[in-house]
């Protein structure tokens, strides 16, 4: 499937034609991860198990993420970047149609886990196949064009997932997924220039993880995504706590709102200022975790907090992404694997460390550790030269 379409010489625009297929590569990614736990009764019931075992198929595919990106990314170091992101995409358009049409579990845990591999592949290939589409002094601004499917998936894509689901089925839902991931490939084939891959190596994971930056980026993406899971992953008992859990939704809403805000005020400024913002984003959510743990009697105040939480968080997935890419080079695509499998790793430790937070301390101690939490990140921000401008 390789084209034999190389990388066009650097001009002084964005090629939105190509940033915008990546960017639907990354709204398929998100939206297939967490489509289960919007049709999840329906699911539960149709697969014969109980909506505990069916919520296990966002589990498995975060797994399939975390245990194979890196490895992957190593074993196929030397292939086309093109080909290995259209494997990556028809992952998807195969793992969804197995999900829609198969009646066992055991069969769609392993679609869902074949899913979340694909998507190892893919986010590892994102934030540098768009580094390499722009101009160098626009990097950053290409890779949040390319994260701005992160938000737009959690705030329109998994809302308008679970509306179908609820009018039409969730198996319909699942074969809609299957046809955007078709339609997405023949996308990339037509517009999505191509370009060599790096070369193999045994040490290449051992020498990218001494590169100036990287650890010190793998660090605040670990501690950062943990924070965030936390309280994100629990935050319906939080709102129950404080006297709003008819609200979720609404919550979510806001926070998705704000998140598009947050990613669209990075993407302007991040190839001039990223460690302003990266500082600006820590504490922001800081912020609104105090807001969030000090403001309950107050329902316009909670949601006031939602949306500083959602404009702090909204462009940090694009700075991290950023980041790694930048203190990578030529090894970008190492580097980005690493850092989905840290960011993995991170969101499954949230969802334990929340859990039990939960059980031990109860809902209001949730945004207390996210508050902890960020002090070594805003440390680690201030400390490093990772977060630097694209020619700097």
């Amino acid at each position: 499937m390789a084209s034999r379409t190389e990388i066009p010489p650097a001009s002084t625009r964005l090629p939105l034609g190509a940033l915008l297929a990546l960017t639907t590569a990354a709204f398929t990614t998100v939206l297939t991860e967490a489509l289960p736990a919007g049709v999840l009764p329906a699911m539960s019931a149709g697969l014969g198990v109980t909506e505990s075992a069916t919520g296990q198929l966002v589990t498995v595919y975060a797994v399939g993420t975390a245990v194979t990106a890196i490895p992957l990314v190593a074993a196929t170091a030397t292939w086309r970047r093109k080909r290995l992101l259209l494997a990556g995409v028809a992952g998807f358009a195969v793992a969804n149609t197995v999900t829609a049409v198969s009646a066992d579990y055991g069969l769609t845990l392993v679609a869902r886990f074949v899913a979340g591999v694909a998507a190892g592949v893919v986010w590892a290939l994102l934030a540098g196949y768009a580094r390499r589409l722009a101009p160098a002094h626009l990097a950053g601004k290409a890779i949040a064009v390319v994260m701005a499917g992160i938000p737009v998936a959690l705030s329109l894509g998994i809302p308008a997932g679970t509306f179908l689901g609820g009018a039409l089925g969730w198996r319909p839902t699942f074969w809609v997924m299957s046809a955007l991931a078709a339609v997405l490939v023949g996308w990339i084939v037509a517009v999505v220039p191509d370009h060599a891959g790096q070369p193999a190596g045994r040490s290449a994971l051992r020498a990218t993880s001494r590169l100036a930056g990287v650890p010190a980026v793998l660090f605040v993406t670990l501690v950062f995504v943990l924070a965030h899971n936390v309280f994100y992953t629990y935050i319906a008992a939080f709102l129950g706590a404080v006297g709003l859990g008819g609200s979720v939704d609404l919550a979510l809403l806001v926070f998705g709102v704000a998140s598009l805000v947050g990613i669209w005020v990075v993407g302007a400024l991040i190839d001039r200022r990223p460690r302003a913002l990266m500082v600006a984003c820590t504490v922001l959510v800081a912020v609104a975790a105090i807001g969030s743990a000090v403001l309950t009697g107050s329902a316009p105040l909670v949601f006031a907090a939602v949306a500083v939480w959602g404009l702090g968080w909204g462009g940090v997935p694009t700075l991290l992404q950023t980041a790694a890419a930048h203190a990578g080079g030529d090894a970008a695509d190492t580097a980005q694997a690493m850092l989905v499998t840290v960011w993995n790793v991170a969101m499954s430790g949230g969802g334990v460390a929340g859990g039990v937070l939960l059980a031990l301390l109860g809902p209001m101690s949730l945004p207390w550790a996210v508050v902890l939490l960020l002090v070594p990140v805003f440390a680690a921000v201030l400390a490093t030269r990772a977060f630097r401008p694209a020619t700097g």
